[in-house]
């Protein structure tokens, strides 16, 4: 299953990576236990943080990021790729311009997926709220 799940987190970052979001939405099972570490009401700057249980809100997550930021300008990277069986923990640090006053940010980032008969089940992200409603909101 190891090798599944690798597979499956590599096709992932690099379908997030070329910018199809219908393509890559096709990699998450439905429902899909989402959760960014927000507060629950999210952020007015940051519209993209909002509850997700469809491939359909994956697909739009990933447009609106693309939508407030300089997808060019992305210089987000990741360092390690952790696999433990159906679970797998992507750390890396994102590095993005907004595209609205060209504010730039950095923030580390840890990913923990789960990976089921191929698809991804479980996506839970965890980085710097702060600095991103900051930039978002300079």
């Amino acid at each position: 299953m190891s090798n599944d799940t690798r597979d499956t987190v590599e096709e992932l970052l690099r379908r997030i990576a070329e910018g199809d979001h219908d393509r890559l939405a096709e990699l998450f099972a439905e429902p899909i236990d989402w959760q960014l570490n927000w507060p629950a009401e999210g952020h007015p700057a940051v519209p993209w943080i909002r509850p997700r249980s469809s491939r359909a809100d994956v697909a739009d997550h990933f447009r609106s990021l693309e939508a407030h930021h300089v997808p060019e300008l992305n210089g987000t990277s990741v360092t390690r790729i952790l696999i433990d069986g159906a679970h797998a923990v992507v750390l890396g640090e994102i590095v993005q311009t907004v595209r609205d006053g060209g504010t730039a940010y950095t923030s580390p980032f840890a990913l923990h997926l789960t990976v089921e008969d191929g698809l991804v089940t479980r996506y839970h992200i965890y980085e710097d709220s702060l600095t991103v409603a900051r930039a978002l909101s300079a």
